[in-house]
């Protein structure tokens, strides 16, 4: 029960809401490197000491998840949405095994990550990493628009992507029961929503004539196309873990 308490603390976004939220002591960028860490600290727990999650804990976790949703669907900055996506693909973290536990965390991280750069490069070609204030940016920025789409993509769970196979390899390879099924349908419909509703806020939406558009960097065209190929071998292990 205590690996419990301390896996839903670190991965539902308790400190967050708790403390960070009211305090405003730490800038949204940095809030999201933390939790990151913290998801981090969870799975290398996980894999210290491997043990199946309590129903209570569960409940707890997906309530908090629940939570993490309507502000995932609230906000319109894409740092604030890096740690809400986070905190609302908890409950499965905690209720898959070990290893599916770690290699969703990988996946889950690298394309926030990658949504997290994307917020920087709004941040500081246009001033905000709001999406909304600058809609249709990525429809006159090619490779902008390539990358924050491949990321949502990969979060909304769709496949080939990592993270909708390793999501699968995890329901597979897990104990079902009702409330594992019903955690498992909304997780996946919210992820999918998140996607969406971005995408149709930036990707498709119509380019505003008075918006000066700046296109990505060298290096930072590098750097996404680096995390991309991670991601994509990541669906080649997923994939070979589900066929195993």
């Amino acid at each position: 029960m205590f690996i419990d308490f301390i896996l839903l603390f670190l991965f539902s976004g308790l400190p967050y809401y708790i403390y960070f939220e009211k305090t405003k002591k730490l800038e949204k960028e940095k809030i999201f490197f933390l939790s990151a860490f913290l998801l981090i600290c969870g799975a290398i727990l996980v894999s210290i000491f491997p043990n199946e999650a309590s129903m209570p804990f569960i409940v707890i976790a997906f309530l908090s998840s629940l939570f993490s949703l309507y502000k995932a669907n609230q906000t319109t900055n894409l740092y604030k949405l890096c740690y809400y996506i986070l905190f609302f693909n908890a409950p499965v973290l905690i209720m898959f095994k070990t290893e599916q536990t770690i290699l969703y965390t990988i996946s889950l991280l690298l394309g926030l990550f990658g949504l997290y750069l994307i917020g920087k490069y709004y941040e500081r070609n246009y001033g905000s990493a709001n999406y909304q204030s600058i809609s249709g940016i990525t429809l006159v920025t090619p490779y902008a628009g390539l990358f924050l789409t491949t990321y949502l993509t990969a979060l909304a769970l769709y496949p080939p992507l990592p993270n909708s196979l390793l999501f699968l390899y995890g329901i597979l390879t897990t104990e079902m029961n009702t409330m594992w099924y019903f955690i498992v349908i909304v997780i996946f419909f919210g992820n999918f929503l998140i996607a969406v509703r971005v995408m149709a806020k930036t990707v498709f939406g119509k380019p505003n004539t008075n918006v000066h558009y700046i296109d990505l960097t060298l290096s930072e065209k590098r750097i996404h196309l680096s995390i991309i190929i991670i991601l994509l071998l990541l669906s080649i292990v997923a994939l070979k873990e589900i066929l195993s």
